[in-house]
């Protein structure tokens, strides 16, 4: 089986974007001045970025008279664990989603340091529950509010052949399920840290003799069964689940706050959409709770740990945790008279009294060995790679196309299926449909001698490339076309709508049918046309030069 890689560290120029993007408020400075640097889980961006803004332009001083500037970055909490380790990041503090990534990092940074990176007691700045949000009816079929629901539900709706049939609603058909990928999201190594849990019927005191039970496994793996597919931002996952509705996705696991936030868009008639509640599984779940760790690293200053102390006790002041409650998140336990008010109520879909069991957090090894876990276990992809060799291709584009589709595959896993066209004058088939782990290193080679030449017959290969998949994708597994091209169509005998016919054709699958991730590549791309093809499905359209294309493949790869 394929070792879980631990992907390449994010391109400079990536960073330098996020810095450019995230500094809000700060002016030029006369005098002496420190600055703090924040990275932080983007969940709770939306409260954070007016405040470092407000605070920024209050001109805070420290004891020595320096004026802090704060410069906060919002990022995965999992990938801003993997640079801060790798020193490619080095801010003064790290405020992740949560604190289940801690001992991670901490094992990390002792392979090369003699202490950890973050220590002692920490100030939680905001909390949200983990939940499962679930439309309301949906719930309310499964016996909520009054039953408990939990991942042993989960797991029965995932594997019934009946699907929503056996509740009584067969018109909601197969039961859908999605959570973001548990190498990159904290969402995501929540969900299966609990699954894990649930499994071996703990809710503390998880070991390594416990995953090794073929009964957790198959839990596990009845779970996975019912993704529809991952991802790397859990607001991704929110935006589609509540854009797209029920047929789409039945239930995804979000932040209670994300629940918070939509419900209050259905009342105030915002959106129109059915109710959404959070459900707190029965078996335990874990706080995002949003620790504030000023890190324990050699490039910060005396001066930086000071400011960023005074930073968090802005952050930590009465009206910032009020603001935060106005968000849908609950105070932090350093504000504990901060009452829990509306909208943190019944009507916006949550309940103050749960969650009733917390979930502990377990050992750096145990939760790397979930992760392995969940790679033998996860709902396989039907994958077909479409690629423009056209004559526009030439030069860097063609050698940068080679070099990062052989990184994408490396990126898949053994048990998952692809099929690799390319397209130009001809449309050809270098490898067909078939499992990853048998064909590697041929497909690698394969994949080196791609050359260039020849018109542009994007629709056509698109076409292909769908009915491919729909002949001889397995519906049991996650399905889906990625296509890279740098141009407009210009000799298909196919026309767009025949195109976008044929991807509305499996509308009735909802979440399920297959999805459709859009490259342009380059300036020349039709971005309106990849975009059209992409968001029709539930697929995602991205833009990029040969410079940034591997990093465009790491966030598909993320759905797999």
């Amino acid at each position: 089986m394929k070792k879980i890689p631990w992907f390449q560290i994010i391109v400079f120029i990536s960073i330098l974007m996020l810095l450019t993007s995230s500094c809000s408020g700060i002016q030029k400075v006369a005098g002496k001045k420190v600055t703090v640097q924040i990275v932080y889980g983007s969940e709770k961006q939306e409260w954070l970025e007016p405040l470092v803004s407000q605070f920024n332009q209050s001109m805070t001083k420290t004891s020595t008279g320096e004026i802090i500037v704060v410069e906060a970055i919002p990022m995965g909490s999992i990938e801003s664990a993997r640079e801060i380790v790798n020193q490619t990041l080095t801010p003064t503090v790290w405020s992740p989603a949560s604190s289940i990534y801690i001992p991670v990092i901490n094992a990390e940074w002792r392979k090369t340091h003699s202490d950890d990176i973050v220590k002692g007691s920490l100030n939680d700045l905001v909390l949200s529950p983990v939940v499962i949000a679930m439309w309301k009816p949906m719930a309310e079929a499964l016996g909520y509010p009054d039953k408990p629901i939990g991942w042993a539900d989960i797991s029965q709706l995932a594997i019934s052949e009946e699907g929503w049939s056996a509740y009584g609603y067969p018109e909601w058909g197969a039961f859908k399920f999605g959570h973001t990928h548990p190498m990159y999201s904290n969402s995501g190594i929540v969900s299966i840290i609990a699954e894990a849990y649930a499994g071996a019927n703990k809710t503390r005191g998880l070991t390594l003799d416990d995953l090794k039970n073929p009964a957790l496994r198959s839990f596990m793996q009845e779970v996975e069964s019912s993704i529809i597919h991952y991802g790397e931002s859990t607001g991704f996952f929110a935006a589609r689940l509540f854009e797209r509705g029920p047929s789409y996705l039945s239930a995804a696991v979000l932040y209670e706050n994300l629940v918070v936030a939509q419900q209050s868009k259905v009342l105030a008639n915002e959106v129109q959409q059915i109710d959404i509640v959070a459900i707190y599984p029965k078996e335990g779940t874990f706080w995002s709770n949003h620790p504030y760790a000023i890190l324990e690293a050699p490039w910060v200053t005396a001066e930086q740990r000071e400011a960023a102390q005074i930073f968090e006790k802005f952050l930590l002041d009465r009206p910032q945790q009020e603001l935060a409650v106005k968000l849908g998140f609950r105070p932090s336990p350093a504000a504990p008279d901060i009452p829990l008010t509306a909208p943190l109520d019944a009507q916006h879909g949550v309940d103050i009294k749960q969650p009733q069991t917390v979930l502990e957090i377990p050992s750096a090894e145990v939760i790397a060995s979930i992760q392995q876990l969940w790679t033998e276990v996860k709902k396989p992809v039907d994958l077909v790679v479409v690629v423009d060799t056209s004559g526009s291709m030439g030069g860097k584009k063609i050698t940068s196309a080679r070099v990062s589709l052989n990184q994408f595959i490396d990126m898949l896993y053994d048990r998952d299926r692809i099929e690799v066209i390319t397209f130009s004058s001809d449309i050809i088939t270098l490898s067909p449909m078939s499992e990853l782990g048998s064909k590697r290193e041929e497909l690698t080679r394969r994949v080196s001698g791609i050359i260039e030449g020849g018109d542009t017959r994007l629709y056509d290969a698109v076409l292909l490339a769908y009915r491919e998949l729909e002949e001889n994708g397995d519906p049991k597994h996650i399905r889906a076309v990625v296509v890279l091209s740098d141009g407009n169509d210009t000799a298909s005998e196919s026309t767009l709508q025949d195109v976008l016919d044929a991807l509305e054709s499996n509308t009735e699958e909802g979440g399920n049918a297959p999805k459709l991730f859009t490259i342009a590549y380059g300036d020349d791309a039709d971005k309106q046309v990849l975009t059209e093809l992409a968001e029709i499905t539930g697929g995602k359209q991205y833009s990029s030069e040969p410079e940034t294309i591997i990093e465009i493949y790491k966030k598909i790869a993320t759905f797999f």
